[in-house]
């Protein structure tokens, strides 16, 4: 999956070998709203946008597989086929992002804390126990992705999201976009959403270092309460890591980019085929490097 600006495509190689590209239009609320684009706040608004598209688009890619399978509609699907009609596919993905959210507050902000509560008899410095809370959040994190790393179709999930990195890779380093420019491509990329789920970890620490209180309730609130913050700060250390030479910026980024290792997994040329037709789709990498329009005149004529 690409997105430039208001659009972004979708490329799926079916099971025939053809690829199949949709492209949609995304008109992301800060561009109807001026709150949305203050900083911070636009950090949230992209991170739940970004999670809206990619289960959409997740969903569609799989129905090319469901084709070759298909079942009858269980009971549960047929309820809320009766109760939202048409809309019952995108009241099902609302459901699964909200749910998804919440299992992530709960398995990645509020496990480690509870957890570090049980050395508060033995740890007096409160500084000390929010560096281990974060110490144990980032190890849940890296757990959790390197056990559904090991699973088959995960696996050649981020084998396309490192398809996509060394397409974007490429264009930004002047190559032309050709398989075998995009395989000597690095498949790290520093605006990549692990680097931000791995910085909000980072930063949260560092909040909770700051940010102290006595009261036991009034700790889990402001974990809560804080998440937004946390999250809106994270986007735009990632948007100035993107755009920025600093060497102290990309020294803190090397953590971010090394969970991507992770992440990312180096793609075959069926995948980089698939991941350049999503860019071709919704973005003129010609253009961007500045290609005269002469050269392609006289190759036509050629």
């Amino acid at each position: 999956m690409m997105r430039n600006k208001d659009q972004y495509s979708v490329a799926v190689r079916k099971p025939d070998g053809e690829i199949e590209i949709r492209i949609n239009e995304f008109h992301s609320l800060a561009s109807r709203n001026g709150v949305a684009k203050l900083p911070l706040v636009r950090g949230v608004v992209s991170f739940v946008e970004s999670l809206l598209i990619g289960m959409e688009t997740l969903g569609w890619s799989s129905t090319f597989y469901d084709e070759e399978d298909s079942q009858e509609p269980g009971a549960f699907e047929k309820l809320l086929t009766k109760l939202f009609g048409d809309k019952a596919e995108k009241v099902v993905m609302g459901v699964t992002v909200a749910f998804s959210i919440v299992m992530a507050v709960a398995i990645f902000m509020l496990l480690p804390y509870f957890v570090t509560n049980f050395f508060r008899n033995y740890i007096v410095s409160n500084t000390l126990l929010a560096i281990l809370e974060g110490v144990l959040r980032l190890l849940i994190f890296t757990l959790y992705v390197w056990l559904i790393s090991c699973m088959k179709d995960i696996k050649r999930t981020y084998m396309y999201h490192g398809a996509e990195h060394k397409c974007i890779n490429c264009i930004e380093h002047g190559m032309d976009l050709t398989v075998k420019n995009v395989r000597k491509s690095s498949r790290y990329h520093p605006r990549c959403g692990t680097s931000f789920m791995f910085i909000v970890m980072v930063i949260s620490i560092i909040f909770f270092i700051f940010i102290q209180v006595d009261s036991p309730i009034l700790r889990v609130a402001y974990r809560l309460l804080l998440i937004p913050v946390i999250a809106g700060v994270s986007y735009e250390f990632i948007r100035l890591a993107g755009r920025s030479e600093n060497p102290l910026v990309k020294i803190l980024s090397i953590p971010g980019k090394g969970m991507q290792m992770l992440t990312t997994k180096e793609p075959d040329d069926d995948m980089i085929e698939v991941a350049i037709a999503a860019v071709e789709a919704v973005f003129d990498w010609r253009e961007f490097q500045g290609y005269p329009l002469y050269e392609e005149e006289e190759e036509e004529k050629a």
